[in-house]
Order: structure tokens, then sequence, then C-alpha cells
């Protein structure tokens, strides 16, 4: 078993990382101190996973509630938020006993939002079970649900208090949420870690075809990128903002067609490649940086061309993205792979350009 830990001082936390965690769900009893946990999971894990979780703990002797919510993006709203809420109060959930969040980034980020505002906050746990979740959205504090004029627009700051990740719930995962959490593990080799992205180059088929070394390898060196950034900057002030590389174009696609159409990765694949041909046109990336990029997220099984969706329609989403400043779209770019930048000042109609000519 892999411990990383995510150092923000007396809320530091730790992230597990290994195959079987599943059977070893004592790991999580030092943060059951009240023996009384409330399990949270959708309709496609809770299936899967909920009742040998529960069966663990109750071992244990820790009583569990659970709550299964409907799946997909389009449930991540304040009606989810609120059947959550229904339930904690239905069971007379009290301020020490913890939420456990068993499902992908969508189940992560609800329930995180839900503790960080139940009862002014309760702690809560990840038990992340897709590979972008693992990677990526149950790691940081970001906890949130989508508003209809935009994602993740109402949220809160709010870390768990230990992550469980066990690769071998990637098993049972379809092929296509697979490759959407990659989107994730290439960002990070994109925005600060060169030698993983050359890494993932040579590695990349290993992945898909769920080699558990590789695997393993991918979620521990994202984690380990993650927990860094976090520690430096916990509120997204500085350096955290440049994990959102393709996210303001990303999130724009996913509103813009219909959330649960596009999954969050498929559209941050296409994101990416949207950022990394604006940054050639601002002078930074080569035409060869450009196309080992794009090589990547095809050989990946990501789309790397946007939908029509009109440039308009794109800069009025994007005009909704939380890093505006001053009324300024600002991009997350690329001053080379490996080096990630924050840019406010793009010129629209490079903007333009790069939607026209990344679309179809």
């Amino acid at each position: 078993m892999e411990t990383l830990m995510v150092g923000l001082a007396e809320r530091s936390y730790p992230i597990y990382i290994d195959s079987g965690l599943l059977d070893r769900i004592e790991l999580l009893l030092p943060k059951l101190p009240g023996k009384r946990a409330v399990i949270i999971s959708n309709s496609i894990v809770a299936p899967i996973y909920l009742e040998r979780v529960r069966a663990v703990l109750e071992q244990q002797g820790v009583h569990c509630e659970s709550i299964v919510l409907p799946d997909g993006e389009q449930y991540k709203n304040a009606e989810s938020i609120n059947a959550i809420y229904d339930a904690l109060l239905a069971a007379r959930s009290e301020r020490g006993t913890p939420l456990i969040a068993l499902g992908g980034g969508v189940i992560g980020d609800m329930v995180g939002f839900a503790a960080a505002t139940y009862l002014r906050g309760v702690p809560f746990i990840q038990i992340p079970t897709t590979l972008l979740s693992q990677v990526d959205s149950s790691v940081g504090g970001k906890t949130g649900i989508n508003h209809p004029l935009g994602k993740n627009m109402i949220g809160a700051f709010y870390q768990p208090v230990l992550v469980l990740a066990d690769t071998n719930t990637l098993d049972t995962l379809p092929d296509k949420e697979l490759k959407a959490g990659l989107a994730e593990v290439i960002k990070y080799g994109l925005i600060r870690d060169l030698a993983f992205f050359e890494w993932l180059e040579g590695n990349i088929e290993k992945i898909l075809t769920r080699d558990k070394s590789a695997l393993q390898y991918a979620i521990s060196r994202s984690c380990q990128n993650k927990a860094e950034v976090v520690g430096m900057d916990e509120r997204e002030s500085g350096e955290r903002a440049l994990l959102n590389l393709g996210h303001t174009f990303g999130h724009a696609i996913e509103n813009g067609m219909g959330y649960g159409t596009w999954l969050h990765g498929e559209a941050v694949a296409a994101g990416t490649i949207l950022a990394a041909d604006l940054s050639q046109r601002m002078g930074w990336l080569t035409d060869r940086d450009v196309l080992r990029v794009r090589n990547l997220f095809t050989r990946a099984g990501l789309p790397v061309t946007s939908p029509k969706l009109g440039a308009d329609k794109y800069l009025q989403l994007m005009g909704l993205d939380k890093k505006v400043e001053g009324g300024k779209i600002r991009f997350v770019l690329l001053r080379s792979i490996g080096h990630a930048v924050m840019e406010g000042n793009v010129p629209q109609e490079m903007v333009m350009q790069t939607l026209e000519a990344c679309s179809a």
C-alpha cells in the first residue's frame, strides 16, 4: 500500500492507494470514533460495492446508514443535495457522524458539499471508484454542485479526513470512463511534470489494458502532484488554478451540450486541445508540441475536436468561469509541455481562431 499525505497542518490527511483496499476498511476506523457512518453512493456503484463496504464496517461494530442517488452529471444539483439533507435529518445524523462518499467525481463533489454544509460541517471520507476521482476530484477538498448557468458554481473548499483509492474498483469501470479519467492524468504531465508526460507517452497503452503496475504508478504520480499543489495553495489563489488546464473550455462544452452528454474527462480533453492550440497562437508552443499533445489524447481514445457550439456561445459560457477576474476570462495555457501559466491578456481574435480551428 502506498500512503501519500496532503499537508494542510492540523487538517492534513492520508491518501491510501493499493489494490484490495475495500477489504481493509479497518483503515477508516480511526476516523469513525462514534462507530456510526453514512455511506452515500449512486445507482451504478451501490449494487457493486455498497453492501461490501457496509458489511466490513458493521463487522467492526460501526452502524451504517446508506443513501443511494441517481447516477450522472445531470443529477449533480440542488435537488440531490436536498435529498441527502432529508435522509441525514430523518436518520438524526449528528455532527460527529462522518459521510462516506462511495463513487466517482459526482458523488464525491456532492457528498463533500453536503458534509461542508450539514450542521455547518461534518467529517467526510472519500472512497473514489473511478480513475478520474482517484487521480483528481477526491483529493483537494473542492466540493460542489452545478447550476443550470454554470458548472460547479455552487460549492465550498472542504477537505476530507481520508482518501481510500482501491485500484481494483477500476476493474468494473467501463472503458469510456477509464479513458475519461486519463484526461486528468495527462493534465498533470502537461502543467508541471514533463517526466510524467514522457512516461505516459511510453505507457498509455498499458494503462488502457488496465495493467495494475502502470495504473498504480499513474494514480500515485497524479495524486502526488495534486497533493503538492493543494498543500501550497488550498483555495486556488495561485498555483492551484493551473490544475484547471482545459477546464475553462471543457466546462463550456459540458454546459453547452447539456450536463451528462459529454463526460467531464472527455470535455477536459477537448478543452486541453483548445488550450494547446491557443498556446501555440500566443507563440509559446511549437507545431511539434501541439502534435505531441494531440497524439497522446488520441492514443488515449479521447476527443481532440470540440463541438461546434458557436464562438459566441463559448464566450458566453466561459464568461461564467470561476477564474474570470475584472470581467476578463483568464486562461490556463502552456508556456511549454510541463509548464503551465495563467494568462488574462489573450486577444479575443486568437480565441475565436482557436474555436474555429478545433471545433467540428
